[in-house]
């Protein structure tokens, strides 16, 4: 969430920010420093009342010291009279009113963010792996999966609806085995794990920016108004809500797998296919909260991190930076990663890797101690480590043989076989 005294200090800064970010509402910025004006006015006017009844109060007490109890009961009118002007209800709708609209304005892009609108904007910072040549007769994935019986879709179709596969024998496997090496791949660079819960309250997803921005975009338990997680960076972030660490503390990396939930509405056509777009699939997740001399620093790291793992699965792959249109809305900076689908011949987004700044922190109250004893906002970052769905489909179409689909030797100690056959 954005302060107000920087809006106010940097309104014409804000406002180009939010253009690059294509925001489509900047007159929130001008409502916003209205209702500001209006607090203030109203805190100046209750301000002034309660110093007129505080002196009068006194007064009051001198009085009745000396005797003087005729003019103390005509003070003890004035101050009745006053304290029914004492109303804070136009100051409570004001501050209101400014917490609503703050939570609309998404985070500004960092001066790095390029400019643009949609994703054919983007800017690619390298490429690495190279595309394979596929062996005659090469097929999609949701073809592999059914002629090595890895994944059903109809039966999730049946069971659930569409966008919630079951993944059977080798499948499930898979699954779990890459569940295991990504975990253990971040545990071994520093991440502590966790199993957080896979719902949370509208607190935690304020938190971290899903709400009000993604409401319609979450699965919604309304009888005890808990949100199912679209990733696991809601829970895991929020361990830290309301909490102040030690300086000394900083950087805390956490790592999480859980099924994540989407509801993905207006998703349709050739692009949902198979496992390019689901409901519910499975991901590894990196959350790291820092100092924020160092967050930009951390995220050039993050994004090394999972680049070397994208390599470990032998993928062609690219990195993106991502332009202010196509960016999250509590992002600062995200570079994207895009595996390259050999058999549908398009690339696939595997993972983002983001930097918010403090925006997720100010939502959260996520705080530190610096050295002069001084409270302030920690920098949040997070990172697919990496999301399932379309690190499987790539797998299986860019590694498909004559013999078989062969396992990336990284992967081959937790899968216990070097092909799928």
């Amino acid at each position: 969430m954005l302060l107000v005294p920087f809006i106010r200090q940097n309104t014409e800064l804000v406002k180009q920010r939010l253009a690059i970010k294509n925001f489509k509402q900047p007159e929130l910025v001008d409502e916003l420093l209205l209702w500001d004006e209006k607090r203030k006015q109203y805190q100046f006017e209750l301000d002034e009342i309660q110093a007129k009844i505080n002196a009068a109060s006194k007064d009051i007490g001198q009085l009745m010291a000396k005797g003087e109890k005729e003019k103390a009961e005509a003070l003890k009118t004035e101050v009745a009279a006053l304290k029914t002007q004492l109303n804070s209800e136009k100051l409570s709708d004001a501050e209101k009113n400014i917490e609503a609209i703050l939570y609309l304005l998404p985070n500004l892009p960092s001066a790095q963010v390029p400019a643009g609108k949609t994703p054919e904007e983007n800017i690619v910072v390298r490429e690495g792996g190279s595309i394979p040549k596929l062996p005659e007769g090469a097929v999609p994935h949701w073809d592999l999966a059914k002629k090595y019986k890895l994944i059903d879709f109809e039966l999730g179709n049946k069971i659930t609806g569409s966008g919630f596969p079951v993944y059977t024998g080798q499948g499930a496997k898979l699954q779990r085995a890459l569940i295991q090496y990504f975990l253990e791949f971040n545990t071994a660079a520093g991440y502590t794990e966790f199993m957080p819960p896979l719902m949370v309250n509208e607190a935690s997803a304020y938190g971290t920016g899903q709400l009000p921005d993604k409401e319609g975009q979450m699965y919604h338990a309304t009888e005890d108004n808990f949100y199912l997680i679209p990733t696991a960076e809601v829970p895991v972030t929020n361990i830290y809500r309301d909490t102040i660490s030690k300086e000394s503390d900083l950087p805390i990396l956490m790592t999480a797998y859980t099924p994540c939930f989407r509801r993905e509405a207006g998703s349709y056509g050739k692009d949902v296919r198979g496992l390019n777009r689901l409901h519910q699939f499975d991901k590894v997740e990196i959350v790291q909260l820092v100092h924020p001399d160092n967050s930009y620093d951390v995220l050039e790291i993050m994004v090394a991190h999972v680049e070397k793992l994208v390599q470990s699965l032998e993928l062609p792959y690219r990195i993106l930076k991502l332009c202010g249109g196509d960016m999250g809305f509590a992002s600062a900076q995200t570079y994207d990663f895009e595996v390259y689908s050999a058999a549908q011949q398009k690339w696939l987004e595997v993972s983002s890797v983001s930097n918010f700044e403090s925006f997720q922190a100010n939502r959260m109250k996520a705080r530190y101690k610096d050295a002069k004893g001084k409270t302030q906002f920690v920098h949040t970052l997070n990172g697919s480590s990496l999301a399932l769905p379309r690190i499987v489909a790539c797998l299986l179409e860019n590694h498909q043989t004559t013999e078989g689909i062969k396992i990336p030797t990284a992967l081959q100690p937790y899968f216990g076989n070097t092909i799928i056959k």
